[in-house]
């Protein structure tokens, strides 16, 4: 068999968006399950609409996702002499021709097809064919080249993710393959491109389905092999409707400001369309190893913004602290927050990562014990009252020798409540707006610990 060689080729018109980035997973992880090359090419023929900054897009969103490419990138705009060679040679062998029909004549010959109620067509009137004569070429009029598409008979191929797909070829007619200035178009570049090469395998999104039969033909009269095709169906967003920006149809790097995880993107981007049985969660080693063409659904797959959050959480909780505190510390650096000694960043992290599903959460949580506490008055006037003011001296008093552990501070509490006759939250809720401005945190006792002793001192000592 040969090496399986795949491929992701988007066209630098705009971002790198899930749809585009689930292809590319896809392409990649084919070809590392089968010890095979994974080919990037950028399809930037539309001069128009493709930037520089969509290729770095592109590029930038490729790396943030590990998805490492073996050949490329291929840029379509540099390989301009060879599609115009294999052209010269289409049309020295006859399987493609020159077209000198107007566009007025293209309008009028649409209008007249269309109040038949028929579809809408090239008619082939400069096609060749043996005893056919010709329109005299008309003077000053540049032509463009169309593909001399069988006529007959069916194109057809079986297709990985929809099944067996039949076209008529009376369906399709003569493909422009270059445009009257000489630029190739679309569908023939694709053509070449795969051919040169040796794409075995083209797994893409299946807005494509009706470009395949046209892309069979050609390289079929190019004496190419035809790649095996995988359609890999829309995504719909948690609403059941089309996946927009506000599902989630945004770039790539979009969820990496967001606080999401590569690991977890991956991982979700893996279970759009395809599963391993019931598993959810699953490693990049694991996904390799067990992703195939055959357990990719037919149907759109739907977007499930929860699931993604569920599982950013999950892979933030298997980060060691050091690695969270790593990725935190950052984004804690754009808001302003500088962090310090006297808090333990790891530590902080570790105590609050199981109440945030992002590292922009974890930032936001953590930031409070390395800035100035603001104190709302009507929280403090809620929580600091009459009843729970002795015990909160008591406990200002007992932290100044108490062994600094979590175990000594939580018993420390458990004795002010006890000698005042209260409930553990008439002491821990006054507490935990004192030191954090939050009435909700987690265990008081692990948060007193985390901020130290001199830090918890001067809190309670300027408020009490």
């Amino acid at each position: 068999m040969k090496p399986v060689r795949t491929r992701f080729a988007p066209s630098p018109t705009g971002y790198l968006h899930i749809g585009g980035a689930r292809t590319a997973l896809f392409s990649w992880a084919y070809a590392r399950r089968h010890g095979g090359q994974f080919i990037l090419r950028i399809e930037d023929t539309d001069v128009a609409r493709s930037t520089p900054e969509a290729v770095q897009a592109i590029l930038d969103g490729m790396h943030w996702l590990a998805l490492d490419h073996d050949e490329g990138p291929f840029y379509q705009m540099q390989r301009m002499d060879r599609y115009k060679a294999v052209i010269q040679e289409m049309l020295a062998e006859g399987t493609a021709y020159h077209c000198y029909t107007t566009r007025e004549e293209l309008d009028a010959l649409r209008a007249e097809q269309e109040a038949r109620k028929e579809k809408p067509r090239y008619d082939g009137r400069w096609r060749p064919e043996e005893g056919k004569a010709l329109p005299p070429v008309p003077a000053g009029q540049t032509p463009v080249i169309r593909f001399r598409n069988p006529v007959g008979g069916v194109v057809a191929w079986d297709d990985q993710v929809k099944g067996r797909i039949e076209i008529a070829n009376a369906e399709l007619d003569d493909l422009i393959i270059a445009r009257a200035d000489g630029t190739p178009t679309y569908n023939f570049c694709v053509c070449v491109d795969d051919w040169d090469m040796g794409i075995t395998h083209v797994i893409r999104g299946d807005d494509h389905v009706n470009n395949t039969p046209r892309q069979i033909n050609i390289l079929q009269a190019l004496g190419a092999e035809v790649p095996t095709y995988a359609h890999l169906s829309m995504i719909l967003g948690d609403d059941g409707a089309k996946l927009s920006k506000r599902h989630g149809a945004v770039s790539v790097m979009q969820y990496d400001d967001d606080g999401f995880l590569q690991e977890a993107v991956i991982n979700y981007l893996a279970r759009l369309g395809w599963s391993h049985g019931d598993d959810e969660v699953f490693s990049r080693k694991q996904f390799v190893e067990w992703f195939d063409l055959d357990h990719i659904t037919a149907s759109a797959a739907q977007f499930n913004t929860e699931k993604l959050l569920w599982l950013n959480q999950h892979y933030m909780k298997q980060l060691p602290a050091a690695d969270l505190a790593a990725r935190v510390k950052p984004r804690l650096a754009k808001q302003g927050v500088e962090t310090n000694a006297a808090v333990s960043l790891e530590k902080a992290v570790a105590l609050y990562v199981d109440r945030c599903n992002t590292l922009n959460a974890l930032a936001d949580a953590v930031a409070v014990f390395y800035r100035p506490v603001e104190l709302d008055p009507a929280v403090l006037a809620q929580h600091l009252t009459e009843e729970s003011l002795p015990a909160l001296r008591d406990f200002a008093a007992g932290i100044a020798t108490v062994d600094w552990q979590i175990p000594a501070i939580s018993a420390l509490i458990k004795e002010c409540i006890g000698k005042h006759g209260l409930k553990m939250p008439k002491l821990a809720m006054p507490l935990r707006v004192l030191l954090t401005g939050h009435a909700q945190t987690p265990s008081v006792d692990a948060v007193v610990e985390l901020i130290g002793r001199e830090g918890v001192l001067a809190a309670l000592q300027k408020n009490l």
